[in-house]
């Protein structure tokens, strides 16, 4: 399954792009604001068992593609999985690496999950989750449309000390009323 924006292009992961997941996930650096960091092991293990379930409905995990460098480069990752599922509630995160990010890629990802959730999954509502110490994710949430909601007091255990995590989400009629794809 192929999702094409205007720059980029979100593919489902397979075999090939294990090494790549696992350049990004195990990035410290890139994952900065997170409690913690998996190992190259548990990243292989993890997406090996996604790619072996397939079509499973839970969880759509997105190698994030140049789409006009004529190699579709790979540049990130985007992910959507269910939050609640009889609230027909699904979860969205992505992360691209720093040496593209500033250029639109992570709004026009983000925007395609949006427009994936809502249109073939038929979510109700898409959350996101960031440390508030994440301004650029912050942002990009609310650049794509997504409210605050609400800010879980000390959240995250992140660099040996308390910090809260915003909550952000953006309802089905919303989306479609401020479509922008």
């Amino acid at each position: 399954m192929e999702i094409y924006g205007e720059h980029i292009i979100l593919s489902r992961i397979t075999n090939d792009d294990l090494d790549f997941i696992c350049r990004i996930e195990c990035d410290r650096d890139l994952w900065q604001f997170e409690e913690s960091v998996p190992s190259d092991e548990q990243v292989r293990s993890n997406f090996l068992e996604k790619i072996r379930e397939g079509n499973e409905t839970a969880s759509y995990d997105f190698i994030v593609r140049l789409a006009n460098d004529g190699n579709r480069t790979p540049i990130g990752l985007a992910q959507v999985w269910s939050y609640i599922d009889y609230r027909k509630s699904w979860e969205l995160g992505f992360a691209i690496l720093p040496q593209h990010g500033g250029q639109g890629y992570g709004s026009e990802a983000a925007q395609l999950l949006l427009k994936f959730a809502f249109e073939q999954l038929h979510a109700h509502k898409v959350v996101g989750m960031c440390n508030s110490q994440n301004a650029r994710s912050a942002a990009l949430m609310e650049h794509i449309g997504m409210t605050q909601e609400a800010v879980f007091k000390e959240e995250l255990f992140w660099k040996g000390q308390w910090t809260d995590q915003y909550y952000y989400s953006i309802l089905e009629k919303e989306f479609f009323e401020g479509k922008q794809l």
